[in-house]
This record gives structure tokens, C-alpha cells and sequence, in this order.
């Protein structure tokens, strides 16, 4: 067992006492940025990253907010508010009923569902801010090299300079944050829940239909036939937004040094997040890349 799993389940053994769940017979689902855990009696829990609790704390009210409205997503299971260890918050939801992961179009359907509502005030959605995750990873990834750390920092730079001149496009509304087919999960009902609901914020819509894009124009994991069945369910292809090239090249960033912040917790996974730094900096031809995925 690595250290990151063994610090992992130590936290979620004082939270379960805390919260008089037990630990037995738990099993690490994901262990990434955040870690999640199956325990028995059908809960997941969920452990955040240090200083995490007002994330936390909005990700629950925008669970029920949505249950609520009725959009299918993860619910709150045992405690009305995230359990604490030493700053990590960690939360516990209601397990799925037996499912598989969802498609582009059920993505797109469940957006088009959420981008459709008026959220409340109270959930204090913050505005979308796509560049601050990144810049902080840059600075704080080990390793770079001083060239490609100065490159992406002036990347992000010019990143933001340019979404803060987006142009006009659709109405600013309720956002999921990191809205892609791996966030869905569909039951053997066909009822597709939308998962994953720490990036939650509020601003331009087309930034939820970016990911599906950049997965078909950057990647290619992405068929033309599913981006044409996501672009018919959701009523629009964002590539044909002026706007797109700005907010595609932030997502690609976003995956670039997603995978920078797990190669400094997991090494196997460094050689991938040199290899995204090298094809965004010209160095592995152009775009479609393939990436292969990380913890």
C-alpha cells in the first residue's frame, strides 16, 4: 500500500469515528486529487484537499439544489455538513445503484437540464475563474524545468488576458465546472446522474461544452459521430463560437498540469505530464495528442 493510500485511509478512519461509521471493509474507489472510498452499508466517502471546506460545503448544497430541481446526481448521506481532519473535509454520499459511465449526449442532456436553472443565492456560486487552479500548479509542480515552468506561466498569462476579453455568447448561468462524460454514470434504468460537483461555479455555459470539444479536437477520444450526437442534444457546436480557441486552450492547460499536481503524489505518472507539457509547447506535432489517462 502506498503512502498516499495509507495517509488517505488514515484520515477517513477518524472521520468515519466521527461520524459512527465504520471503516471495515473499505476500499479505495479513486486516489487522486481527492480521495474516495467505498464502506459498507451503500456510502461513498469523499476526501478533500487541505483548506477544502467551503468546496465541500458547496458541493453538498448544489446536490440538493439539483435533486431538488429534478436533475438525477450524487446525494448526501450521513451528515449535513463536511467532517473535518486536520482541514481535509470529508464527505459521505449514497451510493450509486449499479451503473456503467455515461455518453457525450447524456452529458449534454443533463447540462442543458442545469444550465436551464435559476440557481438561488444562497448556494453563493463563485464566478468562473478557469486559470487559478492552473497558475497554482505550475508554480508549485516539481517537475518542471525552469524553461517550461516560465513558458506556462506565461501562457496562463496570456490565457487570462484573452478570457477577460471573451466575446458575447450565451447567457451566464449555473455551471458543473468540469462537465465531461466521465463525470456521468448511467443505471441499468438508463437514468444518467451527474457526478462531481466540486467545480461548480457560475458563469459562461459554453465552458461546460468545451471539454467534449477539446476531447474531439485535441485528443481525438472524442468520435466525430459522438460530437455530432452531443452538438444535437445540447442545440450547439461551440467550436463554431468565436470564443472557443480561448477557452479550449485553458481546458488543455487545466489537463496539463492536472497531470503536473498528480506526478508530484504519484511518480509513475511524471512521464505523462512531461509529455502534455512537451506537445503544448510545439515539441509532439500537432493536435489531435494522445494522452493517456492518470490517476
Amino acid at each position: 500500500m502506498s503512502a498516499v493510500v495509507i495517509e488517505s485511509r488514515r484520515v477517513l478512519e477518524e472521520a468515519c469515528r466521527r461520524a459512527g461509521l465504520s471503516t471495515a471493509g473499505a476500499e479505495p474507489i479513486r486516489i487522486a486529487g481527492n480521495a474516495i472510498w467505498r464502506l459498507t452499508g451503500r456510502i461513498v466517502a469523499r476526501i478533500g484537499r487541505p483548506d477544502g471546506r467551503a468546496v465541500a460545503e458547496r458541493e453538498l448544497a448544489v446536490a440538493r439544489w439539483l435533486t431538488d430541481n429534478g436533475i438525477s446526481t450524487v446525494r448526501p448521506a450521513v451528515t449535513d455538513g463536511p467532517v473535518l481532519v486536520e482541514g481535509r473535509p470529508v464527505t459521505f454520499w449514497a451510493e450509486l445503484p449499479p451503473h456503467q459511465p455515461g455518453t457525450v449526449a447524456d452529458i449534454a442532456r443533463l447540462l442543458k437540464q442545469m444550465h436551464a436553472l435559476s440557481p438561488p443565492g444562497s448556494l453563493g456560486l463563485r464566478p468562473l475563474e478557469p486559470l487559478t487552479k492552473p497558475k497554482r500548479r505550475i508554480a508549485e509542480a516539481g517537475i518542471l524545468t525552469p524553461d517550461d515552468r516560465s513558458w506556462l506561466q506565461d501562457h496562463a498569462d496570456r490565457l487570462s488576458a484573452d478570457f477577460a476579453r471573451l466575446p458575447s455568447g450565451l447567457p451566464f448561468c449555473a455551471l458543473h465546472g468540469d462537465a465531461w462524460d466521465g463525470n456521468v454514470a448511467v443505471d441499468a434504468d438508463g437514468i444518467a446522474y451527474l457526478l462531481d460537483l466540486e467545480n461548480t461555479c457560475f458563469g459562461p455555459p459554453e465552458w461546460d461544452l468545451v471539454s467534449t470539444a477539446v476531447k474531439r479536437i485535441t485528443t481525438a477520444t472524442v468520435t466525430v459521430p459522438e460530437y455530432e450526437d452531443f452538438c444535437a442534444t445540447y442545440g450547439m457546436d461551440v467550436t463554431a463560437w468565436p470564443g472557443y480557441p480561448v477557452l479550449a486552450g485553458i481546458r488543455e492547460l487545466r489537463m496539463v498540469t492536472f497531470a503536473l499536481q498528480i506526478a508530484d503524489e504519484h511518480p509513475h505518472a511524471r512521464a505523462e505530464a512531461q509529455h502534455r507539457v512537451d506537445c503544448l509547447r510545439g515539441r509532439k506535432g500537432a493536435r489531435p495528442w494522445t494522452w493517456t489517462a492518470v490517476p
